[in-house]
């Protein structure tokens, strides 16, 4: 019975050595810490297994046939205009256009009451008939007076007097002359017609108005051929050749594309706006672009090559510095890209990124440099 308690009691081993109580309590302290640490080392195990994931989207990097090109804005105007003017006084009779007809060249526009001018048409007539009977009597009387001056039967100052009589008598005939012709020259100018093919842009008299010379009646647009007036910023005018092209769109034709080639380069910058301005030629057969249309303008400034891009929203700047990220396996990797220009919803990509890189275009903000990543499909 004692050998009974005492084993229960701890004080004797099975040999019946005794133990001591505080080998006990070192023992029980030691088997603690075991369970312990092996507690630990398994939760630090089951954090790096559960690695959270970030979730992106991506698109691959591509390679495309562009042309390098500057965006710009301008304006569009006829490619001709002419004022037509009255070169005489008078009473308008006539006018056979409106604003918006066309006309051809030589085709008759106005008329100017012509009364006046007829009647001084026939006083010139009439005053050129006079001067040519004079001549004739002068011519006759000079061929009598110089048969008698041979045979000495009149004086030379006589012989001189019809000489002169007979150059004065021809020199109102050439003064006659040029007064009718200049007469019907004006009486021509009653009438009055267009100068070239076009359309009247402005109509300023009416008939029955007295006009003088110089006043303005109408004005003729040439607009089956335009000119695309734009200017190219200073950092851009390098690029900038004759016979470039030009693409631009305008609001009244939605969705249509409209073509020019550069024709006439200005030879100076504006100082104000630091640009250059130049001219390009567009066909407008139909007239259906209208001068003084607000153009967005696309200049071709070299021949397609070969651009890798990205999407836009795929880059992140920072100060002077762009980046983007692509995914290597299931991971994020940082990449400093060089930008080149804008293509519509892309970038290019100069240096940085390759053709068919896997780029990251949603989620970026969360990510860095080696993350774990899931792509998001």
């Amino acid at each position: 019975m004692r050998s009974g308690m005492a084993s229960l009691t701890g004080n004797t081993g099975p040999a019946g050595r005794k133990i001591k109580p505080g080998a006990l309590i070192a023992v029980s302290l030691l088997c603690a810490a075991v369970l312990t640490g092996s507690t630990g080392c398994s939760k630090t195990e089951q954090k790096v297994v559960k690695e959270r994931a970030i979730n992106v989207r991506v698109q691959k990097a591509e390679s495309r046939s562009l042309r390098p090109f500057v965006e710009t804005i301008g304006t569009l105007n006829p490619y001709d205009s002419v004022t037509v003017s009255s070169e005489l006084d008078g009473i308008l009779k006539s006018i056979r256009v409106d604003e918006g007809s066309p006309v051809s060249q030589g085709q008759p526009i106005a008329e100017i009451k012509d009364t006046d001018y007829q009647l001084a048409v026939e006083q010139a007539s009439a005053v050129l008939k006079q001067a040519e009977a004079a001549l004739a009597n002068a011519q006759q009387e000079h061929r009598r007076k110089e048969a008698l001056y041979r045979e000495e039967l009149v004086t030379k100052q006589q012989f001189d007097d019809i000489v002169a009589r007979l150059a004065v008598a021809a020199g109102d005939v050439e003064k006659a002359k040029a007064g009718l012709d200049l007469v019907k020259e004006k009486l021509g100018k009653t009438r009055i017609f267009a100068p070239m093919t076009g359309s009247i842009k402005e109509k300023k008299v009416t008939v029955g108005d007295y006009v003088r010379n110089g006043t303005f009646l109408v004005s003729i647009i040439r607009t089956d051929l335009l000119k695309l007036l734009f200017s190219v910023p200073e950092k851009d005018v390098g690029g900038l050749r004759a016979d470039q092209d030009v693409a631009f769109t305008v609001d009244a034709f939605p969705g249509r594309e409209f073509r020019g080639r550069v024709r006439t380069i200005y030879p100076s910058l504006e100082e104000k706006t630091r640009s250059l301005q130049a001219e390009a030629l567009v066909a407008n057969p139909d007239r259906s672009l209208k001068p003084g249309l607000f153009c967005r303008v696309t200049l071709f400034t070299g021949p397609p090559r070969d651009t890798v891009v990205v999407p836009i929203n795929a880059l992140q700047y920072d100060n002077a510095t762009t980046k983007l990220f692509v995914v290597e396996g299931n991971r994020a990797r940082e990449r400093k890209v060089k930008i080149g220009r804008k293509y519509g919803e892309f970038m290019e990509i100069v240096e940085g990124v390759k053709d068919q890189e896997t780029v990251v275009v949603v989620g970026q903000n969360n990510l860095m440099e080696g993350v774990l990543v899931h792509v998001a499909r």
